[in-house]
């Protein structure tokens, strides 16, 4: 399974853990985005999986950490959201054995290395219909400085989504973070599978 070492960072608070759904997340649930089943990759606590549920989808959220989903189903029962949790990994998605309409990733795509990256495009080919959409979030280019995750230029998430997708949108958004009060640029992918 690839964790990425990532459960440690459970230990206390992660710097991406702001304890609320990203607010680009938040305003295209509420543009009306989401659609049937959703998934949370790579959820961490679950805030995503948990703003789905609250709107009326069925929501799964799957991450490595078997820290952060103790921590996403301890959150969804005090809020009272019926959201199932699992500890998975996200280079072998076809494991769920199911398919989703929506998937959402926020901060897992920049972390994988190239082969990683390619492994990952090709599992979410596998959960996502024809007509269902990928939505991720991620650092872009334009974050200053080298500490953290990889930076992603806008043209690498089109190669990413080239075959068997159509890229409906990339804009540059802010992602909220911990070690940034004004939080960091970020880009908000929306990608149609074909």
């Amino acid at each position: 399974m690839a964790n990425l070492g990532f459960d440690d960072a459970y230990v206390g608070t992660p710097p991406w853990d702001t304890g609320r759904p990203q607010p680009a997340f938040e305003r295209f649930a509420a543009g009306g985005g989401l659609h049937g089943r959703v998934l949370d990759v790579g959820c961490g606590t679950g805030e995503h999986a948990m703003m789905a549920a609250a709107l009326g989808f069925t929501a799964v959220g799957l991450d490595a950490s078997p820290r952060a989903i103790e921590r996403a189903r301890h959150k969804a029962e005090e809020r009272g959201r019926d959201v199932r949790f699992v500890v998975g990994d996200a280079l072998d998605l076809a494991a769920l054995g199911e398919r989703f309409d929506t998937v959402l990733d926020s901060g897992l795509f920049h972390v994988f290395d190239d082969d990683d990256r390619a492994r990952y495009v090709a599992g979410l080919a596998g959960v996502i219909p024809p007509g269902g959409r990928f939505v991720l979030l991620c650092f872009s280019d334009r974050v200053p400085g080298e500490l953290g995750p990889r930076r992603i230029r806008e043209d690498a998430i089109r190669a990413s989504f080239a075959e068997g997708w159509r890229v409906l949108s990339i804009d540059l958004v802010t992602m909220s973070v911990l070690f940034a009060e004004q939080g960091i640029p970020a880009w908000l992918a929306v990608i149609e599978r074909t």
